[in-house]
């Protein structure tokens, strides 16, 4: 919106309605403000955490734990950054820019793997390739061998496993942003190319490619967040990364403050991979005309090279998808699990949905506020709060949990300090001490997803619709209420869908802040999985697997849907996230 559409004159009087923020009321700009502050102060705590510790904790830290961690980490995510990044843009390429055998069905099935969490992936890879597994069993049953030192298999449990399973379980993120951008790629530019002489795979090298570059760094960014992320999976197939040192540190060691330097490092991480995201796509933008554009149509392959590209589309589902999705499935039905569904058993799926709901309900509510206050006051304060709102979804769960300790305590002591002095009771822990601090963390973490969802549908409502509101006499209030809300319906259930579902996968934050005796569908299968029984929480999983597929398959609709003017607009930084499937 015009700078100046802020300070067009009511109706009736002779000077122009000035306010300190533009055109959003100051109570808007005090929730940004607050909600920033609320995403600040775990990270400013984490910092005072580990500044706090022994002086010779870091140095101890820096050689026992850190560099294990960071080549461990490292590796990890090189590893799943070349495998996710091979898989999302060679399958993406494959199914827009080709015709082959279920080209149509396998569009849709390649982004299923997202419903699917990485940690209960590497429970079932375990489960079904560990030398007690069915795969090594029925080898050794054909072949006659007697044990597992008597041939060899690749190890599940180890670092190559790792990136195997994460980047089966992530490649979905690239190959989104991979495909929003091939799709509404210009089919001049393709067909120049070709009059040229280019073959199919300079065509893709030289043309496609480089302009899908931009899409693709945020891809990959995510998917490496996702994996540094990570906790279940890391530390159930023995990759000891930095998460997996933060939560060993903490509880294990009894360290807060050496857990916090690990955080640290973390999050130095986080903000390298954030800046090279960004530089990535500095000053690349591009875009098609959105006058009658023509779009690739995809070219038929060979009878024989469209079946391999099948195949080759296939696979990932079938790693991603099909094989979790069939073994819980399978083991669910086969060991009777349904009769799991006890009163126990439902009450923990109870507290799943209410915590995500109540999460899910105050992200929408912020996301709301912190959208149309920074639209209708763009002012670099708000935008700068804004930035600081958005940073919520790139700290991982853990460091995440460790940061809000002690803010949390601190405002519990506050409270029963004012308790004690209206009663002469003391009131207890009301925020650590219930799920409440499991929401705020899931809140702060998640924000982001429904803050890029409400500001890509808030961008489709153009400028003169406000401008004429305001002309009419309409105060900031009714903007909203009457404009802005009722056009953001589709992206509210949209935001709703992602966050809801992003809430019932969470497992780090979860795990390090719920109450005692309180159980998650996540932690449910966590412990399981911990106590050598993850077929006993198979149920729990596939119920997680289940309702995650209502949100991927809405992303794919929407992909389908994409029109050709989107393609600048998916570029946006502020809009970013809507080009991945809803997260920032």
């Amino acid at each position: 919106m015009p700078a100046k559409a802020a300070a067009l004159p009511r109706p009736g009087s002779g000077v122009p309605a000035r306010r300190a923020f533009g055109g959003a009321p100051g109570w808007s700009v005090l929730v940004l403000a607050g909600t920033a502050l609320m995403v600040a102060a775990p990270l400013a705590s984490l910092v005072i955490t580990a500044l706090s510790g022994d002086p010779g904790l870091g140095s101890r830290i820096a050689s026992s734990v850190l560099p294990a961690a960071l080549l461990e980490t490292a590796l990890l995510l090189g590893g799943v950054a070349i495998l996710c990044g091979a898989i999302g843009v060679g399958t993406a390429w494959l199914v827009t820019a080709h015709r082959f055998p279920g080209r149509a069905s396998l569009a849709w099935l390649l982004p299923l793997p997202l419903a699917v969490p990485t940690y209960i992936t590497a429970y079932v890879y375990v489960e079904l390739f560990d030398a007690a597994g069915p795969v090594q069993s029925g080898l050794r049953a054909l072949t006659g061998w007697r044990s597992p030192a008597e041939y060899w298999f690749p190890e599940v449990r180890s670092l190559p496993g790792c990136i195997l399973v994460m980047s089966a379980v992530l490649y979905p993120y690239v190959y989104a942003a991979a495909r929003a951008m091939f799709v509404t790629q210009s089919a001049c530019m393709l067909e120049v190319a070709r009059t040229l002489g280019a073959g199919r795979f300079e065509l893709f090298r030289t043309v496609a490619l480089p302009l899908a570059r931009p899409a693709l760094a945020i891809g990959l960014s995510l998917a490496l967040l996702e994996a540094l992320n990570d906790i279940g999976a890391s530390e159930y197939l023995g990759v000891r990364t930095l998460t997996v040192s933060v939560y060993t540190t903490w509880l294990n060691r009894g360290s807060l403050a050496g857990a916090a330097q690990v955080a640290c490092a973390m999050l130095a991480i986080v903000i390298a991979l954030i800046a090279l995201e960004r530089r990535a796509r500095h000053h690349r933008r591009y875009a098609i005309s959105t006058r009658r554009p023509r779009m690739t149509q995809p070219a038929p392959l060979p009878l024989g090279l469209g079946w391999i590209a099948a195949v080759a589309c296939a696979v990932p589902v079938l790693l991603g998808f099909m094989l979790p999705a069939g073994f819980l499935l399978r083991e669910s039905l086969s060991r009777g699990l349904l009769a799991q569904l006890d009163a126990v058993f439902v009450g923990h799926l109870v507290t799943t949905l209410a915590l995500a709901a109540a999460a899910t309900a105050g992200a929408l509510l912020l996301g709301v506020v912190v959208v149309t206050a920074s639209r209708l006051a763009q002012r670099a304060l708000t935008s700068a709060m804004g930035f600081v709102v958005g940073l919520g979804y790139a700290v991982p769960g853990t460091v995440l949990a460790l940061g809000l300790l002690a803010p949390l305590l601190a405002v519990d002591g506050l409270l029963n300090s004012i308790w004690r002095i209206l009663s002469g009771e003391r009131l207890g822990l009301v925020l650590m001490g219930s799920g409440a601090a499991v929401v705020i963390a899931y809140v702060i973490r998640f924000l982001p997803i429904a803050t890029g969802s409400l500001s890509a549908g808030l961008s489709r409502v153009a400028g003169g619709v406000e401008d004429a509101a305001r002309t009419l006499g309409a105060k900031p209030r009714e903007l909203v209420l009457r404009i802005q809300l009722p056009l953001l319906r589709p992206a509210l259930a949209s935001a709703a869908l992602l966050v809801f579902v992003d809430c019932l996968k969470e497992l780090p934050a979860t795990l390090l802040l719920r109450p005692l005796n309180v159980e998650t569908l996540a932690t449910l299968v966590y412990g399981h999985a911990a106590r050598g029984s993850f077929e006993d929480g198979a149920l729990a999983a596939l119920i997680i697997v289940l309702v995650g597929l209502g949100p991927v398959m809405h992303l794919t609709r929407s992909a389908d849907r994409m029109q050709p003017e989107a393609a600048g607009r998916a570029l946006d930084p502020n809009l970013s996230a809507t080009a991945v499937g809803g997260s920032p």
